[in-house]
């Protein structure tokens, strides 16, 4: 991956929601249950394994088996598998805009970019938790949470 400059979206919240659900012995198949034990702590040690040799890792989380809106727990699964808190955050700001070749108008704040962003209470460089509470919602310079 690293050589052909392949990204990396490693969607664990996906796996850690298997490996929770799988806790009880009575949502999944009894088939099912001991590949979703396996696959959520595998899905974060191979991010941290990925992170560590150089991957470039894009954001994602797979939120289809997840519930939408959980998206930001992400963030605090890539930082406790030993990615920096800005790092983090820039697989879903800058990473992704490099990749779709729009970084000229999104992926940062600068002047004359799209006034895409959101706010959380407190400084996800400190606590990257907070970014699972978003409190401010603006895109393109209009205000939709606030």
């Amino acid at each position: 991956m690293k050589e052909k400059g392949t990204h990396y979206v490693p969607t664990i919240s996906a796996g850690r929601w298997v490996y929770d659900h799988a806790q009880d012995p009575t949502y999944f198949p009894a088939i099912v249950r001991p590949k979703a034990l396996a696959v959520g702590p595998q899905i974060q040690q191979t991010f941290g394994k990925a992170w560590k040799a150089g991957i470039t890792i894009m954001f994602g989380t797979d939120c289809g088996v997840c519930a939408h809106g959980d998206n930001g727990k992400e963030f605090g699964y890539m930082v406790e598998a030993g990615m920096p808190a800005m790092a983090a955050i820039q697989s879903a700001t800058i990473v992704p805009a490099r990749y779709l070749g729009v970084e000229d108008r999104l992926g940062s704040v600068e002047a004359g970019k799209l006034a895409d962003m959101v706010g959380v209470p407190g400084n996800p460089l400190e606590d990257i938790h907070v970014l699972e509470r978003v409190s401010f919602v603006m895109k393109e310079g209009v205000v939709y949470k606030r």
